[in-house]
């Protein structure tokens, strides 16, 4: 368990700080909405973040996370207090109104901090200056109603999945799913997800040193802290046994594949799409003799880095999967397929405000590129395990038929519900592993993922 912060981590009830961390989680917030940027490559790239004091830096990243997650729901509020929409040109007032908004109907800050430090930082920036009476406004009455506006929230009896996400989202998922399953993971997404390590050995020991439980198939999972009694988490790297290597950070979802694979030792198998190296590692952990490649040169080297630290002797190359030419007949190759993501909106609730359906159809054609390299690099009776963290069925189980199709040598490996630890609700009716949001809630839940094991057939 963390550590009681130190008085000199203990946030100050009011000041220069507290307007400094909330002035940081404006800037964060315009960097994913208007730039477009990855929350994690804006929070990475965020250069007054380190001037916060530890507390005061996960504060930063729990807003701007909250805000994210129940952000169609923040703007529903918001369309009801104001008398005309915002001007394009008041994208700072449009934000800091939510981020104003997300402290009092979810984190439960007290009313005067998340009123009077909204509206001084709309005094302080500027242009924005005349907007003060609105923001203290609308803010006040938000908090004078927040039991009205919170009348949308999951378990409200008024709650619909639609409200939370975008429209194209939402309908992609009644299609596939089902209104009802696409309540089901609308809701999951709410939710703040636990913490999962995958570990070398002795989950039950590394489950008392983590403070966590260990889930079947030996993953460890730390649950997550309620997001109305915010405070702070130890850092990754201070964690017992992450200098010595013994786990790595990594959802149940996103672990399954790999062990789909069984025993590795003494093969020859390639991660195409590696970073961040979860499935490498599991890997090399099997035995495996490990080429990981990947096309981004800093990303690879953080691989590297991770596998050093995890003591697996990995081959990492920078390259185009579609263009490697250094080696085949692969007795494994893994291609955890770039995807737009959408099954790990709960994680990463930027996810669901960066993508679209043009997204999707890029997407799916770079797949389909990916998987003939798949068939060319595996030998004759060797298997390819491909895989995506996404809900779309284009990016999914289409992918695996419009393969099977193109590739005659091809052949789907049924998945077994024993091999998934008993989860017979991921297993899908074509032999497939499909995880949902929703999956698991007695858990605590999981990643959204799908997955096929096929053979290239001698």
């Amino acid at each position: 368990m963390a550590n009681p912060p130190s008085p000199a981590e203990k946030p100050p009830e009011s000041g220069s700080v507290v307007l400094s961390a909330r002035a940081v989680a404006i800037e964060l917030l315009e960097a994913v909405l208007k730039r477009r940027k990855p929350l994690d490559d804006a929070l990475a790239e965020q250069p007054d973040l380190d001037k916060l004091v530890n507390r005061d830096r996960q504060f930063v990243r729990a807003l701007v996370t909250c805000t994210l997650r129940h952000l169609g729901q923040i703007d529903h509020v918001l369309a009801q207090c104001l008398e005309k929409p915002l001007p394009a040109r008041a994208s700072a007032i449009r934000n800091i109104l939510r981020l104003g908004t997300a402290q009092t109907l979810f984190l439960k800050t007290p009313a005067h901090a998340a009123v009077d430090t909204m509206v001084t930082l709309a005094g302080k920036r500027g242009g924005e200056a005349g907007y003060k009476g609105l923001v203290n406004a609308v803010l006040r009455r938000i908090a004078r109603e927040a039991d009205l506006f919170r009348q949308f929230a999951p378990g409200s009896g008024n709650f619909t999945g639609a409200i939370s996400l975008p429209d194209w989202l939402w309908q992609s998922w009644v299609k596939a799913y089902g209104v009802a399953k696409a309540t089901q993971i609308a809701i999951a997404h709410l939710e703040e997800p636990p913490l999962d390590f995958t570990v070398r050995r002795d989950p039950d020991h590394w489950a008392k040193m983590l403070g966590g439980t260990v889930l079947p198939g030996g993953t460890v999972r730390r649950a997550a802290h309620a997001p109305d009694n915010y405070r702070p988490s130890p850092r990754i790297e201070d964690l017992p046994g992450y200098a010595e290597g013994m786990w790595w950070v990594q959802d149940l979802g996103a672990s399954l594949p790999a062990k789909l694979l069984g025993n590795l030792t003494g093969k020859r198998a390639i991660d195409m799409c590696a970073a961040p190296g979860g499935k490498s590692a599991q890997m090399a952990l099997a035995g495996a003799q490990v080429t990981a490649l990947d096309r981004s040169r800093k990303r690879l080297a953080r691989v590297a880095e991770n596998m050093k630290r995890l003591r697996f002797a990995v081959d990492c190359e920078v390259a185009d999967a579609t263009l490697w030419q250094k080696g085949k007949d692969y007795d494994v190759v893994l291609l955890d397929a770039p995807c737009t993501a959408t099954g790990t909106i709960r994680r990463h609730p930027d996810v669901a405000w960066l993508k679209d359906p043009r997204d999707v159809a890029k997407l799916s054609a770079t797949q389909d590129a990916l998987l003939n390299t798949a068939v060319r690099l595996v030998r004759p009776g060797g298997t390819i395990l491909y895989c995506t963290c996404s809900l779309q069925p284009e990016e999914g189980p289409d992918r695996v038929a419009a393969a099977l199709s193109r590739h005659p040598s091809l052949a789907r490996v049924p998945i077994r519900a024993e091999e998934l630890f008993g989860f017979t609700e991921l297993v899908t009716p074509e032999g497939d592993l499909r995880s949902l949001p929703s999956h698991l809630a007695q858990l605590g839940g999981i990643d959204g993922f799908y997955a096929a094991r096929l053979l290239k057939q001698s």
